[in-house]
């Protein structure tokens, strides 16, 4: 009996994915529960779980594939010994048309009584016990001297005529499969985005000649990063305001708190202070917690803040949600969670769906000042860059203070200059006076 495994839906909105690894080979036994793939969508890599017991019969869609419809079967699990497996994957539910051409050619259009033949075939090629054979090896009956051969690549050798009495077999035990066929991909090529009107503005240039390069395939998270920061900055007015913060009492404040919360194992950073101004800042300024939809206004009833963590290849958003209600230990810890996951590639869906606006703090690569892209459908995105120690009025007369430029991004459909503003003001208020987001 086999087990079809397919490409699992890891989120919601889920159509594609990328096979990024195979954790086990054909041969392997696995278990209900066993990690048998690493599958990368546009936010993360996430691992597969079989949901079966059985052996690997077949792994028929190979690792770095990219396009992966969900519901495509990518592996054949089978129970009992090899000769009695033979699972016979049906072409509707495993492999597309496309696919099936791309092992037997194209065909010529037959009459309706002749037109399920090819069906036929393959089916009937899956239930065969041996491949054929030429002339000199029909006197080896023995089962010990059959060719070991996966069902998928018995299929690609009988429609392509491969003799496979010199392929030599790089499976469990010798078994020869799919890869040592030279064939490629059997999934069909997604079909080129059709090209837009204004098509010099999407020209990409090829690297200049004479300069050593080295090109490499984007991921599927660095295609989405590009795709939707494209479109923001193509169909989003955006409009920037900046604030000069005094962090001095936020950074003695943060000392005494560090020291009080040690025992608990707790340690504030300046931006998770940052995050409860912000999230304080969006409650007392409503009118900026909003999102544009279109010809209607969304008001949020509560401030989920995205978070922007740069992990290998490019960043993501997890969300620490009702921000303004959590205390500074809360969103430290929450934080700190959320940014481990994030860079171990383990967030789940619902931690990086969503968010209310966002921040992204570069300070700590020495930035003085950044003027950050919004993450649509979100309307509001805050940059914030180092604090620097620099002449200030400090009690009415100058001396050095330590400075952050705050800059946000504004959605001019969904927010007007004065509410923009209003909202800086009260971040720069609640930086300078750390004690009203902790009251």
């Amino acid at each position: 009996m086999s087990l079809e495994l397919k490409m699992p839906a890891l989120t919601p909105t889920m159509e594609k994915g990328t096979l990024a690894k195979w954790l086990v080979r054909e041969g392997d036994t696995v278990k209900a529960g066993d990690l048998i793939a690493e599958i990368e969508t546009d936010k993360a890599t996430m691992e597969f779980e079989s949901a079966d017991e059985g052996r690997v019969f077949s792994l028929v869609v190979p690792e770095g594939t990219d396009n992966v419809a969900v519901g495509t079967v990518i592996a054949v699990l089978a129970s009992g010994s090899e000769d009695d497996a033979a699972p016979a994957l049906a072409p509707s539910q495993s492999l597309p048309e496309e696919a099936i051409e791309a092992i037997s050619g194209p065909t010529e259009p037959a009459p309706e009584s002749t037109a399920t033949a090819p069906v036929e075939a393959i089916a009937a090629s899956a239930r065969a016990e041996t491949v054929p054979v030429t002339p000199e090896r029909q006197a080896r009956q023995a089962p010990a001297d059959r060719i070991k051969v996966s069902p998928l690549a018995r299929r690609i050798a009988q429609f392509k005529g491969i003799d496979l009495d010199g392929v030599a077999g790089t499976g469990p035990k010798g078994r020869i499969v799919r890869a040592d066929l030279g064939i490629g991909s059997l999934l069909p090529q997604a079909a080129p985005a059709p090209v837009p009107q204004n098509a010099s503005a999407m020209t990409i240039a090829p690297p200049p000649d004479g300069v050593p390069v080295k090109s490499v395939k984007l991921s599927n998270m660095r295609r989405t990063i590009a795709k939707r920061l494209t479109e923001s900055k193509q169909t989003v007015p955006h409009f920037y305001l900046t604030s000069r913060c005094n962090l001095d009492a936020l950074l003695r404040l943060r000392g005494e708190l560090n020291a009080s919360l040690a025992t608990r194992g707790v340690k504030l950073s300046v931006n998770d202070m940052l995050i409860k101004a912000m999230a304080v800042a969006l409650q007392q300024v409503p009118d900026a917690n909003v999102q544009f939809g279109g010809d209607q206004l969304h008001r949020f009833g509560r401030v989920d803040i995205a978070m922007a963590v740069a992990i290998d290849g490019g960043l993501i958003t997890p969300v620490i949600k009702d921000a303004a209600n959590l205390s500074l230990s809360g969103i430290a810890l929450a934080s700190k969670d959320l940014a481990t996951k994030a860079r171990e590639g383990k967030l789940a869906p619902q931690e990086y769906q969503g968010g209310t606006a966002s921040i992204s703090n570069l300070g700590m690569f020495g930035i003085d000042e950044m003027f950050p892209v919004i993450n649509p459908p979100q309307a509001l995105i805050l940059g914030v860059g180092a604090g620097i120690e620099q002449p200030w009025k400090v009690d009415g007369a100058i001396g050095l203070a330590t400075i952050m430029a705050a800059t946000a991004s504004f959605d001019h459909r969904a927010i007007d200059g004065a509410v923009a503003a209003q909202f800086m003001a009260a971040f720069k208020e609640l930086v300078e006076a750390p004690l009203l987001i902790v009251t």
